[in-house]
């Protein structure tokens, strides 16, 4: 917007409604400037338990509107590197609203709706039933 600048970002809380999430879950949040990397190397070494950290059982990856490509890729790459992974996916939509001000200090309020995706990977077998369940 010409002549606006951006004040702040709210947005609605939503919690992930994958059922099944485990106490300990490992939870990753991808943005969209998020180097792959470096959450691929968090995630796997978590699930495998290398170094002084206890191995964790569940993984929950989640991105919303850009970064959702970025989710899936990161979920597919550690898929790929631990077997046997369960996973059920679940996408949403938030809303997040944006408080503008113009040059004169007048406030414009914004509302969005943005596309979110939770990506659950587990060692331990989930409901097959779910909707978004993938087997191993």
């Amino acid at each position: 917007q010409t002549g606006f600048r951006k004040l702040t970002s709210i947005w609605e809380p939503s919690p992930c409604t994958i059922p099944g999430l485990g106490s300990g879950v490992l939870e990753m949040r991808v943005k969209e400037g998020t180097k792959i990397r470096n959450l691929l190397h968090f995630a796997i070494s978590r699930f495998q338990g290398e170094g002084h950290v206890s191995p964790v059982s569940q993984v929950m990856f989640s991105g919303l509107g850009r970064a959702i490509t970025k989710t899936i890729t990161c979920t597919e790459i550690v898929k790929r590197n631990v077997q046997g992974l369960h996973q059920v996916s679940k996408l949403q939509y938030r809303n997040i609203l944006e408080i503008w001000e113009n040059q004169e200090g007048e406030r414009v309020n914004e509302c969005k709706t943005v596309p979110s995706i939770c990506i659950l990977l587990s060692k331990e077998p989930l409901d097959p039933q779910e909707l978004g369940y993938q087997s191993p």
